[in-house]
Order: C-alpha cells, then structure tokens, then sequence
C-alpha cells in the first residue's frame, strides 16, 4: 500500500469536490480499492499502485476540464473515469466556457477570422461596428491563452473619457475616475472567470486593466494584450502603444470607424494605423459587418440605418456648390 497527496492547482476545490462533496463520493464509490481523503485543496490517496495511478490521471483531467469549462458535471466525471475524455471535448470551435457553462465561439464567417488571425499572427487589427462581437471574442481569446498558459497575463486598455484622458476634473480616486470607461471590459471578464478567481487576479495584476495613458513607457511581455475602442485614438498614441509590444506577446487592437470620437481636423489612430500596418508581415486586418452583429436584431438595424445616412450625407456635402460650403463656414465661424 502506498500513499499519495495530489495539491489542487488553478481551481477552486468547490468546483471539484461537487456540492456537498458529491464528486468526491461519487469518485470514491468509483475507486472502491482505495482511501481518498480531502482538506482544502490537497487529496490524500492510499491503496494500490496500480489504482492509484489511474485515479491520479483522472483527477488529473478533471482538474484540467474545469480550468477549462469553469465547471464539471457527474456524467463528465463517467467518461473521463470510463474513457479518459469528457463529452466537452467534441466540441469544435469553442474558444472558452462562460461561468455559466455557455459555450464562446464564433457565430459567423469574419468571427472565426478573427480567431484564425489571432492564432495565425502576433497582432490583429479587429474593426466593424457595434454588436460584431469583436471585443467580447478577443477577450476570450485572452482568457484561454491564460488559462492554456500561453501567456502570464492579460492586460486590458481603453482610451479613457474619449479621445482627451482628461480625467482630472472628475470627481473620486484615480479609480473612481477611470472604471466607468473601463466597464464593458470588467462585463466581459465578469462572463468568464468566476467572481472571487477574477478579484484574485485582479489584485495579483494577472489581469490588468488601465486606461491608455497608463500604457506609456511600459514593455508588456508573455501577455495577450488588448486593446478596445482603438478608433478614439490619436496616431501619436496608438503608435505608442502598439510599441509596448514584447517578447511572446499577443495584441488585438478594436475598434469602431463608424463610432469616432475625436474632434473633426483629429485623424484617427486606428485608421491611420490600418492604413501603415495592412501589409505587414505578422500583422493582420479583419473587417467585420452587420452580417456578424450578434446582438438583439435592432441593432443590426440601427447601423445600417446610421451607415445609410452617413453615405448620404457624404453624397449630399460633395455634391453642394462651393459657394454654399464657403458660406456655411464662415457662418459656423461668426458662431
């Protein structure tokens, strides 16, 4: 008879152990040759040799399915312990489990580019409009590669209150100041990591999350790095943050040309940078659509609506005398 101690690594002992420890009864009534002891995150085993190497695989896998899908189930528990697989295993295309069990992957053609682009390249540009998914994608990439260990850390950006970052005269802590803009990325994060795991990483800085100002003289390593709303940029500010780049690091840069923020005789830094960088060697550019919105039906409507009357607009503007665009501006000017 020997005896062993297997140490619970990246889980929380809850998920494995079941509620009212049923996983735990069920793997010992599975294993009834051996003595399976747990306290917190350590399984103390004692039996036979043989036996005890297969119950070490199987807590094995089923310590690496719920890193994985954030949760397991008994019936997962009979095929890894029956076939050393789980049934989660067959399915395609899943880029990470919501806390809730849902599935993340793709839901369209330029959805799946975008994740083909990011494992085809070390940066990708992600441009289409609002509902398209792109950040919410992106970020499950981010969250699989650290859960994979791929990478060390995910680090999250957004150019705060707009395009300025003037953040001063609003009321609060630094914190207080920045969070509201950084919210959709806590959303999102909130999806897929379990509460009290994602504050631990949180406070670890496994995950970080600040405001693009805050990106300056830093050299980001070993981390999925992303970065949202990317078409409030200026040219000099994204130029500096895609210079933050370093080794074994992945960038996704998203945003929305549609949606600029900036003042008018301001050039967007995303556009600017798309229109360098399409050609670069490791680099890639995925556009995508209303085609790809996957938000409530409206909004694919929306959009359309708003692209129709921004292409009109354009038309009307070319079209005009110049005389009439001389004189709309002096009168904007007299103003």
């Amino acid at each position: 008879m020997i005896e062993k101690h297997i140490v619970l690594e990246d889980i929380d002992p809850v998920a494995f152990y079941g509620v009212n420890n049923g996983h735990l009864q069920m793997m010992k009534s599975l294993f009834p040759k051996l003595r399976i002891v747990a306290r917190d995150n350590v399984i103390r085993i004692l039996g036979d040799e043989e036996e005890m190497a297969k119950v070490e695989e199987d807590i094995e896998l089923m310590r690496k399915h719920i890193v994985k899908y954030n949760a397991i189930t008994e019936e997962d528990i009979l095929d890894i312990v029956h076939d050393h697989k789980t049934k989660a295993d067959a399915v395609k295309g899943v880029v990470v489990y919501s806390i809730a069990g849902r599935p993340i992957k793709s839901r369209s053609e330029k959805q799946q580019q975008l994740i083909d682009a990011y494992h085809q390249s070390d940066m990708v540009f992600a441009i289409g409009p609002a509902g398209t998914g792109k950040t919410y994608l992106s970020i499950a990439l981010a969250v699989r590669a650290l859960k994979e260990k791929q990478a060390k850390k995910i680090i999250l950006s957004r150019p705060a209150v707009e395009a300025g970052e003037k953040l001063g005269f609003l009321p609060g802590d630094m914190k207080d100041k920045i969070d509201p803009y950084l919210q959709p990325l806590y959303d999102s994060l909130q999806d897929m990591i379990p509460a009290v795991k994602l504050q631990d990483m949180l406070e670890k800085n496994i995950i970080q999350i600040a405001p693009l100002a805050f990106m300056r003289g830093r050299t980001l390593n070993d981390a999925v790095v992303i970065l949202d709303e990317a078409q409030n940029t200026t040219p000099a500010q994204i130029r500096m943050f895609l210079t933050r780049m370093g080794w074994n690091t992945k960038m996704i840069v998203t945003g929305d040309l549609t949606q600029i923020d900036l003042p008018k005789h301001q050039k967007s830094g995303l556009k600017e940078a798309v229109e360098i960088l399409h050609n670069v060697e490791g680099i890639s550019v995925v556009e995508l659509g209303q085609k790809d919105i996957v938000r409530h039906k409206l909004v694919t409507r929306i959009v359309h609506a708003y692209e129709t009357y921004d292409q009109q607009r354009e038309e009307n503007e070319e079209n005009q005398p110049i005389k009439d665009k001389i004189y709309n501006n002096e009168s904007i000017n007299k103003d």
